[in-house]
């Protein structure tokens, strides 16, 4: 689902319910950092770094540990830039190589009505009367979870280039649906603080696409060198 969402340079994978992914053997470093983790968190953790070793090996990179940084986020072999996301019963992994892409960030989250105490801090004055227009055309579609999963992949595409935390209101993101065969579409970004600096120019503005299968939303925004 989410690898038709980014370009031919990326690679994804991606692992749908238990498909044995779920006990995928860890490395100890990766062991070490879910020794106080609950199940479920052991599972998730274990079927993602599946995904992005598999994605490695598609690259020619021999697989190896994904460790994160103090951070959270994934630190990835030299010469490779990515990003991983889980989701109850989905997740995935997508990598390129650096040549190729400057940043990447996905996100899935389930199909279901964001949470009222989320809606309230993660939107816009501006992003939330787009939503209520978008709700008028198409009742049956959760826009704000398309919209708070933007939200996620946009910060996962924004901390590589910056190692600096970009906060919900700091990007206002317009959600554009294209026909398709499920709801698909795109996704603009205005960042609204200054943009990191890729390939000499200053990026005020990312990229993406959203879509909706298999009751699962996933976003992908991918930042080009120029």
């Amino acid at each position: 689902m989410i690898e038709e969402l980014l370009p031919d340079s990326v690679v994804a994978v991606e692992a749908h319910g238990d498909d044995g992914l779920r006990d995928a053997p860890l490395y100890p470093e990766e062991a070490a950092l879910m020794t106080r983790a609950v199940a479920k968190r052991r599972r998730e953790f274990s079927a993602v770094r599946a995904c992005a070793r598999l994605a490695m090996e598609k690259l020619g990179v021999p697989a190896q540990p994904v460790l994160t940084g103090e951070s959270g986020a994934p630190r990835w072999p030299d010469g490779l830039v990515g990003s991983m996301t889980h989701s109850d019963d989905y997740c995935a992994a997508a990598l390129a190589r650096a040549a190729d892409l400057a940043s990447l960030g996905i996100d899935a989250e389930p199909h279901e009505v964001l949470p009222e105490e989320v809606v309230s801090y993660v939107f816009l004055p501006g992003e939330s009367e787009r939503l209520g227009r978008l709700a008028g055309e198409r009742p049956d579609v959760h826009w704000d979870r398309i919209l708070f999963s933007a939200k996620e992949s946009v910060y996962k595409a924004w901390f590589p280039l910056t190692g600096q935390w970009l906060d919900f209101s700091e990007a206002d993101i317009e959600i554009v649906p294209e026909p398709g065969p499920g709801p698909q579409g795109r996704l603009h970004a205005e960042l609204l603080v200054p943009g990191p600096w890729v390939g000499g120019r200053r990026v005020g503005r990312f990229e993406g696409r959203w879509s909706i299968r298999r009751g699962v939303v996933t976003t992908a925004v991918v930042v080009p060198h120029s």
